[in-house]
């Protein structure tokens, strides 16, 4: 390492956000990013641990206690330290395929296992990540161009960040590759839930230009299982790949749900990102929080994501339940480092003007001419079971479920595969060779192993793609 002393020297800083009163004006990205001298000042503080924990593997679960990619990060931040972005950007690239979006939207479970969080003043890993990848495209992206071509033709169902890693670590390795979409742009999750003021869509564009020049084919609007026939599909690809993600949301089904006024969360974020990027919505009748009172059910990134587009299409106002108790303002550390903590997170959009609630259970949603008007609830003690005395009622205009999803969809695609599910309705695939029950079909990211974060369908995808590649070939050079 570079500077050895540089945690005892510097105090962790982070990038800093634009005021409130002006970011919720608009639909951009608000992050202020550090001028160079700090960044590499931040990536100095890289201790030289003797176990680097932001990037190891558990010798009991033989998962990451991490990063999940398996960034190697303290070689990137010494790089950084070093002013050699160029390098660190091969680095970076190595282990995952988009920086730039990690360093966006990942809540960095890398900084919670940095051994400096002993003393909770991490090294703002995120931070220096997505300056080594915003440098690098800066520079312009290049294709990396296999050596020679294989002759075997894959096809990738889903073009979310599973199935875009795996479509571009299989075309680097010299095969023909086909991303299936059923939307109008690639993405998934990234494109149409994932707010623009958290990651703008032009990030997307770029790699789906650089993996065009790397030879990948994307089709859009080709819905497998419904408007192209999932046994066709099979038939004319030596492997396929699933990586369409848990898209069945969580359904609160209580009385008065049939009201209207009452949506899924990723019925409402999908039309917003649609406007801003002035795509078509189709004949879908507009979901708006302009001049309603709005309640989230739900408190993970999905309600956050609701509260942030909400606040900024003029809501009145916007109330957050969470069933789940209240976390500590702070884990006790030696209880749960390296590990990945329970503690009370605040995010952007709550600091926006949100109220947020825990322990609430929502009973029944009440209304009048058929449009939600209200939600009565109660507190929930440790067994979620109600607290007597603690019922309230609340009134609401727009009500948005935020409670994560279950599963993929089984209709259409899944169902015309006959491929087997395991136990929670995901599609049933071995960690090792990703291979469904279906001969040469494939399945990687939240569709295998259920609803979980970018940076683990990235992991998903590289796997798979290893796995697919040593399937066709016998042998791989792909990381593993």
């Amino acid at each position: 390492m570079g500077k050895v002393t540089g945690f005892l020297e510097i105090e962790r800083r982070d990038r800093k956000y634009e005021p409130v009163a002006e970011r919720i004006k608009h639909w951009r990205e608000f992050v202020l990013p550090l001028q160079e001298d700090a960044l590499r000042a931040q990536a100095s503080r890289c201790m030289d641990c003797g176990v680097p924990y932001c990037h190891g593997t558990s010798r009991i679960t033989g998962l990451p206690t991490g990063c999940p990619v398996n960034n190697q990060i303290p070689d990137w931040n010494d790089l950084v330290y070093r002013g050699n972005w160029e390098e660190a950007a091969r680095n970076l690239h190595s282990t995952n395929n988009f920086p730039d979006f990690t360093g966006r939207v990942c809540p960095a479970p890398c900084e919670a296992s940095c051994t400096l969080n002993i003393d909770e003043n991490p090294v703002t890993i995120k931070t220096i990540e997505c300056e080594i990848a915003d440098r690098a495209i800066a520079q312009g992206l290049k294709p990396d161009l296999p050596a020679q071509k294989t002759g075997k033709k894959v096809a990738v169902v889903g073009s979310g960040p599973a199935g875009l890693a795996c479509a571009q670590q299989l075309a680097r390795a010299g095969h023909e590759v086909h991303v299936y979409e059923r939307w109008a742009k690639a993405g998934g999750l990234l494109r149409y839930g994932i707010p623009d003021f958290k990651m703008e869509k032009n990030h997307i564009d770029r790699r789906v230009g650089q993996m065009t020049a790397e030879g990948v084919v994307f089709h859009y609007n080709a819905h497998i299982g419904v408007t192209v026939p999932a046994d066709k599909l099979v038939a004319e690809h030596d492997a396929v790949v699933l990586a369409g993600g848990a898209e069945k949301p969580r359904d609160l089904p209580i009385p008065g749900r049939d009201l209207k006024g009452i949506h899924f969360a990723m019925d409402f974020l999908p039309q917003q990102n649609r406007r801003v990027s002035q795509e078509p919505l189709g004949d879908v009748t507009p979901i708006l929080a302009t001049n309603k009172k709005v309640v989230v059910i739900g408190g993970g990134d999905t309600g956050s994501d609701c509260i942030g587009t909400s606040i900024r299409q003029g809501a009145v106002s916007v109330t957050n339940f969470e069933i789940m108790p209240e976390p500590p303002a702070h884990e006790d550390k030696p209880l749960t480092w390296p590990d990945w903590p329970l503690k009370l997170r605040v995010s952007t959009s709550l600091q926006e003007g949100a109220t947020r609630d825990f322990a609430v259970l929502t009973k029944e949603f009440v209304g009048e001419n058929g449009r939600v008007t209200k939600l009565k609830c109660v507190h929930v003690d440790a067994k979620f079971q109600p607290v007597p005395g603690s019922e309230f009622e609340i009134e609401a205009d727009l009500v948005l479920l935020a409670m994560g999803f279950v599963h993929p969809v089984h209709e259409g695609m899944l169902k015309a595969l006959d491929v087997a599910l395991d136990q929670r309705g995901n599609v049933s695939a071995d960690t090792d060779r990703y291979l469904t029950s279906v001969p040469k079909v494939f399945a990687a990211g939240d569709m295998r192993r259920g609803q979980s974060l970018v940076v683990w369908a990235i992991r998903e995808g590289r796997q798979c793609a290893h796995a697919v590649d040593k399937f066709l070939m016998g042998e791989t050079t792909l990381p593993r």
